[in-house]
């Protein structure tokens, strides 16, 4: 007589990536910040917890050789400095709140090497040309481009804060048009606009009253890699701070009549 004999299937509980305190102290960590900041702490939360993931250590057990041996690993593929840099300066700061929190006892970021930065800039900006010739292409082409270009270029904004205009944000004060504009850390200020910038802008919202000032084909709102998406041909991407460096420069800077600022100059003729 055969008997077959019916093979069993076992089910292993799987353990959990982190423990209920890390997992409190991730998230506590991360609430104290918002935007593009804390998805910039979350990213390097993110692959710290993976590499140590990767090499057996828990979160909470890691020690001050195991995030010097993270550092090395970055190093060697190929990270910057200053990203080697930041990536331990948010490790520093978890531990830290963790131990504030009384979730740690003692942080292993405390001693932690990090590499020297050259804060000294090498980044050249562009000269009078150059900005006018870019701002002349701009002017040769869609209007809302040309309106983008003149906000980086003339009144010095980041990618992130024309994007993310509105145009109810538009305004007139003392006889100059005025955009509202939120900067890094929730910062709300009211901007003088140049007149060419002001005149590109209502080229560009055209007959529309309300919404984003920068639209993508689709009617939503343009954002900061789509802003950056294009290239000049046969070149490389534009950097939108080679553009407010170069707004920057004392010939550039737009102070109208009776608004106050460390000098008046006249908007250059461009």
């Amino acid at each position: 007589m055969t008997t077959t004999a019916t093979p069993s299937i076992a089910l292993a509980a799987a353990e959990p990536v982190f423990s209920n305190t890390e997992r409190l102290a991730l998230a506590g960590f991360l609430a104290g910040y918002t935007g593009l900041t804390r998805e910039a702490y979350a990213l390097d939360l993110r692959q710290f917890a993976s590499w140590c993931q990767l090499n057996h250590v828990q979160l909470f057990g890691v020690r001050r050789a195991d995030i010097e041996c993270f550092s090395r690993d970055l190093e060697a593929k190929g990270r910057a400095r200053a990203t080697v840099t930041r990536r331990l300066c948010t490790i520093a700061g978890f531990y830290k709140y963790a131990v504030e929190e009384e979730l740690l006892d003692h942080s292993p970021a405390v001693h932690v090497r990090r590499p020297r930065l050259d804060y000294e800039s090498h980044a050249t900006g562009l000269d009078r040309n150059e900005l006018g010739a870019m701002l002349v292409a701009a002017g040769l082409g869609p209007a809302a481009e040309h309106a983008l270009m003149s906000l980086l270029a003339l009144n010095g904004l980041r990618v992130s804060e024309a994007t993310g205009a509105d145009i109810q944000s538009l305004g007139l004060e003392r006889g100059h048009r005025t955009l509202t504009i939120g900067r890094k850390g929730g910062k709300i200020v009211t901007i003088p606009l140049a007149p060419r910038t002001a005149r590109a802008i209502d080229l560009a919202i055209g007959e529309r009253c309300q919404g984003p000032i920068f639209i993508t084909p689709g009617g939503r709102r343009l954002d900061r890699h789509g802003a950056g998406a294009d290239r000049p041909p046969g070149g490389r991407p534009r950097r939108d701070h080679q553009d407010r460096r170069a707004a920057h420069t004392p010939a550039r800077v737009y102070y109208p009549p009776g608004r106050p600022g460390p000098v008046r100059r006249r908007p250059a003729r461009l």
